[in-house]
């Protein structure tokens, strides 16, 4: 019987890699959904959908200045299991950025930051409690996230205020992540819960973007049709960032903290999986309230080999 791993790279995305690692003042989401259990090696295609406001003002009122930023990036992204301990995962994302105000529009495409992790197996438990399977699993590991997506300075508006920083292909920075994703599962019913954290450091133009933690629990439960399974899921995620530093000063308008609930499904045939999910904002303050982030979806195919 196969078992489900949901790996959290970040963020990313997982896959630590995406538009999404800026977008939000820096509490863009790392979440992957559930991936296809694979024993060697697997490769797919992801594309993310992302939104938000800019320049919100008190109450949730808009101005001249408020503006929607929109955030699609298709990734490539692929795993290889060394061993039955050790998994290497790595994603290529391709970011297509959009910014919207007063009816103008102005669009950044490219790469984004490419990203690798190793993860290590410290628990793989399997036994029999009465007449169904148990299954247990432990992952704990690190990784790296290149600055490999182009990084532009905001220019400084005439109001001498402090600008917004999300609209980016990527960080510009060297950044490394740590995660750690716990699965437990009877026979068909499991529940997961996972936690990554992101370590940023400072890019050339002397711009931070503050640490970032991830958190997500879900449940899920899988039915078999011949020879597909079908795993819808359901459950929360929480995302928590530090304040922005340009150079030595703290960027009040940045940071803060998100509440997700996500639903969704996976569709496994043979060596091909796809599925989608999509996460509804419950509660969220973001950049002291001038940032209001939208809801996100996500789809997917992989290939297993």
């Amino acid at each position: 019987m196969k078992k489900i791993v949901i790996i959290i790279l970040l963020s990313a995305s997982p896959f630590i890699a995406q538009a999404c690692d800026i977008c939000g003042c820096g509490v863009g989401s790392y979440y992957i959904g559930i991936l296809p259990d694979f024993n060697k090696k697997i490769i797919g295609l992801r594309y993310r959908y992302n939104s938000l406001h800019t320049h919100i003002g008190t109450g949730g009122q808009t101005s001249y200045l408020t503006t929607k930023e929109v955030y699609r990036t298709a990734e490539l992204w692929g795993g290889w299991t060394i061993n039955n301990r050790v998994r290497l995962m790595a994603s290529v994302p391709y970011n297509f950025n959009e910014k919207i105000n007063q009816g103008n529009t102005t669009t950044k495409n490219g790469i984004g930051d490419i990203s690798a992790q190793a993860y290590y197996q410290l628990v793989n438990d399997r036994h029999a409690v009465g007449n169904k399977l148990l299954v247990q699993s432990l992952w704990l590991g690190g990784g790296v996230k290149l600055p490999t997506g182009k990084y532009e300075p905001p220019a400084k508006n005439s109001a001498m205020e402090e600008v917004i920083n999300t609209f980016q292909l990527g960080t510009g920075s060297l950044d490394f992540t740590l995660n750690g994703m716990y699965d437990i599962r009877l026979q068909d019913f499991g529940v997961n819960t996972s936690a990554s954290y992101k370590i940023n450091t400072r890019n050339k133009e002397e711009y931070r973007y503050g640490n970032k933690f991830t958190g997500a629990a879900q449940a899920y439960y899988k039915f078999r049709v011949l020879n597909t399974t079908i795993a819808p899921n359901a459950g929360v995620l929480y995302e928590n960032g530090q304040q922005d530093a340009d150079g030595k000063f703290q960027m009040d308008v940045s940071g803060g903290d998100i509440l997700l609930t996500t639903m969704g499904a996976e569709i496994t045939m043979k060596r091909i999986s796809f599925g989608g999910s999509y996460q509804i904002v419950s509660k969220q303050h973001l950049a002291n309230g001038y940032v209001k982030a939208n809801n996100r979806a996500m789809v997917h195919v992989a290939f297993m080999f």
